[in-house]
């Protein structure tokens, strides 16, 4: 069920049913009577409030000490699961039920007001004392205090027993509307889910182009591209078709280390045509590493990081390489550049749960943080905390990513 901690008891019940409900009370019972939210503070008008409350809640402390003396009350109640008898702040007897719908405590139900038949002191002069200090005129405390009803103790048990049943009225109003509430959610977010369904199916209908005939488009276009001489249009669109069978087919989460530096290696063909000698690229990964298991599309959100965020906004020529070594059965895959760098405070908040973070101040709409987090915590979730990015650089002398992931050779593929 649905928490409402974050909620006031007249988000789910009608204060004019509250009101409705509180004033009937105090007209049977002839108490005062008010319905008070978790924190002691009245969601209904007063019923039936004794000219001596009325004048101790005149003053701003008066009321505070009220309405912490209702908030305990009421909390208090909680423990006796019903309805609660009590002592106010000014030495006044009062009942409390608690209002506990779904499980969590909205308010209380409070009545009284009066001075028990039954009580073993001098309730009057324990009011003069209690309130000594609110500077209120002390005729006039004696005058209201006065007109206070004496009610023997059965009379102030059977209101507690008919609080306990109105406050149960209350708590089943609440239950209904918080059930209609979810049903309407529910309907809300079924037709929200059939409408999103509706529109994959457009989208996917849209984008139902075959891999093949795409491949084939692209190599007619590479072939025709070599027949007018034309080898680099040739190389890149061989690159590009490397590039979208590798997303179009591996939908794996793993792959091995020689197929992610393949489609580096085309992905950086084509960011050397685009850029030319301003950025070179060197790969240096060993032989015998590369049958080892990396989770697919690890490496080329670091390098498209490193360039777009890195090289392109340097002035000038730039650097990129991408090493791999094993050590202490653990793969370290470096993807280094010479780029525009970046400081200790910006690498702390990409992994500040991956918030975006503009890499540079140069004007630039790419943001950085979201890719590197997403393989980041793809590499824990698959194979433990211990493993993943670290990222480090300094402004003006490059940025340098470390990937660590452990030595696998298994044909098996984590979930």
């Amino acid at each position: 069920m649905e928490k409402y901690q974050d909620h006031l008891l007249n988000d789910i019940v009608d204060v004019g049913k509250l009101q409705e409900i509180q004033n009937k009370f105090a007209e049977a019972t002839g108490l005062a009577a008010v319905i008070v939210d978790r924190d002691g503070r009245p969601v209904t008008e007063p019923s039936n409030f004794t000219p001596f409350c009325l004048y101790v809640r005149s003053t701003s402390e008066g009321l505070s000490r009220c309405m912490c003396s209702d908030d305990l009350g009421g909390r208090k109640a909680v423990t006796f699961q019903g309805a609660h008898v009590f002592r106010c702040h000014s030495g006044l007897t009062d009942v409390a039920a608690p209002i506990i719908v779904n499980g969590q405590y909205m308010g209380a139900f409070l009545a009284g007001q009066v001075v028990c038949a039954d009580q073993d002191y001098d309730v009057y002069a324990e009011a003069v004392e209690k309130t000594r200090d609110l500077g209120l005129d002390r005729e006039k405390v004696k005058e209201t205090f006065a007109q206070l009803e004496v009610v023997p103790e059965n009379k102030v048990k059977a209101a507690a027993d008919l609080l306990y049943i109105m406050t149960n009225y209350i708590v089943e109003i609440g239950m209904v509307n918080i059930i209609q509430r979810q049903l309407m959610f529910q309907m809300k977010d079924k037709a929200d889910l059939e409408k999103m369904l509706r529109e994959a199916e457009i989208k996917a209908l849209q984008s139902q182009i075959n891999p093949h005939f795409l491949f084939n488009t692209l190599n007619t276009i590479a072939r025709l591209a070599l027949l007018e001489g034309a080898t680099q249009t040739e190389e890149i669109v061989y690159a590009l078709s490397d590039l979208l069978r590798h997303n179009l087919r591996n939908n794996r989460p793993m792959s091995i280390l020689c197929n992610e530096v393949n489609y580096i290696q085309s992905y950086l063909s084509i960011q050397s045509a685009r850029f030319g000698d301003r950025i070179g690229a060197a790969v240096d990964i060993p032989e015998e590493l590369m049958d080892l298991q990396i989770p697919t599309m690890t490496l080329q959100p670091l390098v498209e990081n490193a360039i777009i965020h890195g090289l392109e906004p340097k002035k000038g020529a730039g650097q990129i390489s991408i090493s791999a070594a094993e050590a202490q059965n653990r793969l370290l895959i470096t993807i280094a550049d010479t780029g525009i760098g970046i400081a200790a405070d910006q690498v702390a908040l990409i992994f500040d749960d991956g918030k975006k973070l503009n890499h540079h101040k140069h004007g630039q709409s790419h943001t950085t943080g979201l890719g590197i987090m997403n393989v980041h915590n793809r590499i824990q979730h698959y194979f433990g905390k211990e493993y993943g990015i670290e990222l480090s650089g300094e402004p003006g002398k490059g940025t340098t990513a470390r990937v660590y992931l452990p030595v696998s050779r298994k044909t098996e593929y984590p979930s």
